[in-house]
Parts: C-alpha cells; structure tokens; sequence
C-alpha cells in the first residue's frame, strides 16, 4: 500500500497511473504536481489527485512514493527541486522514455551518484491524446514496464517499484540503461521518426491538399502516432540522439536498398523482401494488444 504517492506531471501517464492505483484500492492519498494550475484543478476535479502543490519540493516532502512524469528536458530541474526534500522512506520513479538521459540528469544533480532511491523505469503505454482529461486507469493493464536499476539502485527501492507496477496489471522486466535505449530507439522512436517524416514531407508538397484529401486508411493508421505531443518527442530526439541517429542511418540504406530493386524492376527480390516482412510481423506482433498512441 502505498501511503502517499506524489505524482510529478499529472498528464495521460501520471494521471493514468493515479486512477490506476486507485482503482486497485494500492493508494491512500495522492498529490498532484504540474506547470499548468488549470489542468492541476482539473485533475482534482475528476478526482484523479486528492491536492495539488506547484513546487516539486512541497509535492514530496511527505511522499513514500514518487512519480516523475515530464518530458525529459523537464526531468533534471524536477531533480534539483526535489534534492534534499526527501522523506527517508521515499522512493522516486519516472515514466521516461530514454534513460541514458535520465540516469546522466542524476548523476549530474546529485553529485556523481544515483541516489539509491531513485529506480529509473519505462511503462510502454499511451495514447496520441494528452493531458489528465485524456488519462484512464486501464492504460496499464497488460502492457509492460521496463526497470533499468544502476549499481547504485536498492534492491527494495526496486521491488517497491515493481509491486506498484504489477498492482495496476503491468508485466514488469528489468535491463541495463544502454539495452533499454537501444531498443526502444528500433521499436518506438524510429517509427514515429518515420510518421512525422512523411507526414511532414507530404505537407510541404504543392499537391498537399490533393495528397491528404485521398489518403486511405492505411495512410492514417500508420501516421496516427504523428499527432503525438512535439515537445515530448524533441525531447526524445535529443535524448536518446547516438541510438536513434544510428536507426535512422541503417533505415535509410534499407529504404535505398529497396528503391533500387523496385527501379530495377527485380521481381522475385520484391516479392521475398514482402514475404519475409509479412511472416516477420506475423511472428512477433500479430497476437500482440496494439499500442493506442505514442509509448
């Protein structure tokens, strides 16, 4: 049970987890923490936080747990703001997407270490939608989270994550910092690189309004992610910049690869390059919950 949970950034993703929490009778009291006064009433008002502060500080003075739910440009001042305010029980997880990022903003806050309080964590979940209007607290069931622990991590700092995680239906795995980023940068960052790509490159054609006015389903399936808060992703981009610059270059050289061919008129390597992607997908993603939105 957790006794007080401060939720730093009370969005899709926090506010998600609050309503989660709840739902799940594993929280006693939460308090709510953003820029935005206007979107703090609103959480209060949909009874998604039980108070609301505007500083870090105040928000985990009497905190067992914390949540960090900013994008990760934001993530460093919430550390400086929340150093020294600490419980002694408290432990402190966020929801960023890059963790590299994440681990370097402590190390660089609090002097060279990883607070041993700090379990630095993932949850592959959400929607192109934001804001704590958009937040429900199905978002986590059957999704999984991520933990990327340092040397420097508890291991009950650890566990306490993890049993919050499972207590709102997440399947919770645990790797290295580096691993995390480098798949993540294949699996999620490069596709909305890839939708935001082409939706903007389409857009600054001259025939755009003719090109968006016969778009087919599949167009806005695949460009859906697009819509996905351009603040969060910058931050993203910036981040996680060695892993996904890396994806980006080997995307490219397969995109050639496959201009080529099709310029070549190759038939039979157009038709094995299409049936081994199908039987790729087929193997790892049908059968898969799909994602609603940006994770």
């Amino acid at each position: 049970m957790i006794e007080r949970l401060a939720v730093i950034g009370v969005g899709l993703i926090g506010g998600s987890l609050a309503r989660a929490l709840r739902a799940a009778d594993a929280v006693g009291e939460v308090i709510g923490c953003g820029r935005s006064l206007e979107n703090l009433k609103l959480a209060l008002e949909l009874g998604v936080i039980d108070d609301y502060v505007l500083e870090p500080g105040d928000a985990v003075a009497d905190a067992d747990m914390v949540f960090i739910a900013v994008p990760l440009g934001a993530i460093a001042g919430v550390f400086a703001k929340i150093k020294g305010r600490l419980p002694a029980r408290a432990v402190v997880t966020d929801g960023g997407s890059v963790k590299g990022s994440v681990v370097s903003d402590a190390r660089r806050v609090f002097g060279g270490n990883v607070p041993s309080w700090l379990v630095p964590g993932h949850p592959i979940a959400g929607t192109e939608r934001s804001g704590v209007g958009s937040s429900f607290p199905d978002l986590y069931q059957n999704r999984r989270v991520i933990l990327t622990p340092v040397p420097e991590t508890d291991p009950g700092a650890v566990a306490r994550v993890r049993a919050m995680w499972e207590q709102v239906g997440s399947e919770v795995t645990e790797m290295s910092v580096e691993h995390h980023d480098e798949v993540l940068a294949a699996t999620s960052h490069l596709p909305h690189m890839l939708a935001f790509g082409l939706v903007d490159a389409l857009a600054r054609m001259r025939s755009n309004d003719e090109i968006f006015r016969y778009a087919a389903g599949g167009f806005r399936d695949f460009t859906r992610i697009a819509s996905s808060s351009p603040e969060m992703w910058r931050d993203i981009c910036l981040a996680n910049a060695d892993a996904l610059s890396g994806m980006l270059s080997r995307f490219g050289d397969e995109m050639n690869e496959l201009s080529n061919t099709i310029r070549s008129a190759d038939s039979d390597a157009l038709l094995s390059i299409f049936e081994r992607a199908r039987a790729a997908r087929e193997r790892y993603v049908d059968g898969l919950e799909p994602s609603t939105g940006a994770d």
